[in-house]
């Protein structure tokens, strides 16, 4: 399996394309601010073709680039629906402006094709198998995307800004809520085997095990203790 991916944009957001192999067809995932270069890039470089993209949430600084991307390649984008609004209204979707220098560099809108994700479909794409989970918390609409264990690949998890090496997405923008990322954490990650790999829309790839030991959100969880007044972290949008 190959998996190739880089930061994209003013927020650093990671895009992933996924495929059996170079050479084959591959799907994109969450192409952000200023992505399409690197998207395109990237394709070439490993001789892919995309068959569609998949957006974990839709904030902006992980769509921004999904109506070219989309365009480009004759593709579908699919989204959950609670945040399929997003991709037309990325001001409502933080509650705040952008400035005007950074909203000409966004483009904001849906591609021609657009497919909406549900708790625990499973989407055979490009030969590829991706379960999806609803996680709310960061937005009403997160979602995460799991790949099955093969013979010599574990399990890889695509946790979009529920999950982050040391972290969990930030919970105070419109749609956010503490209550529920801690329950997506337990109901969409606690369950995860270690050795499954984490690929996060920011920061470093991680595993379960890792962040199971270490991370101070999934240990509180993990313990059954109370969220309390703990405020998010800072993370992504």
């Amino acid at each position: 399996m190959l998996i190739a991916g880089f930061p994209a944009g003013a927020w650093g957001t990671n895009c992933y394309m996924v495929a059996p192999a170079a050479g084959e067809e591959c799907v994109i995932i969450d192409p952000g601010h200023q992505a399409t270069r690197g998207v395109e890039e990237t394709l070439k470089k490993h001789r892919l073709k995309p068959v569609a993209v998949i957006l974990t949430h839709g904030h902006i600084d992980h769509v921004a680039s999904v109506v070219p991307v989309c365009g480009a390649h004759d593709v579908p984008a699919w989204i959950h629906p609670e945040d399929r609004y997003m991709m037309s209204d990325p001001e409502k979707a933080l509650g705040r402006s952008f400035g005007m220098p950074l909203m000409g560099e966004l483009t904001v809108g849906e591609p021609d094709d657009v497919r909406e994700l549900t708790d625990g479909a499973r989407l055979k794409l490009a030969g590829l198998d991706f379960t999806v989970a609803h996680a709310p918390g960061h937005t009403k609409g997160s979602v995460t995307f799991q790949m099955p264990e093969l013979a010599d690949v574990p399990s890889v998890f695509f946790s979009g800004d529920l999950l982050f090496a040391g972290s969990i997405g930030r919970t105070d923008l419109p749609g956010g809520s503490h209550a529920d990322m801690l329950q997506s954490l337990a109901r969409v990650c606690l369950p995860l085997d270690d050795s499954t790999v984490v690929l996060s829309g920011h920061g470093e790839q991680t595993t379960i095990g890792r962040e199971r030991a270490t991370n101070p959100y999934l240990r509180e969880v993990a313990a059954g203790l109370e969220a309390g007044g703990t405020a998010a972290p800072r993370r992504g949008m």
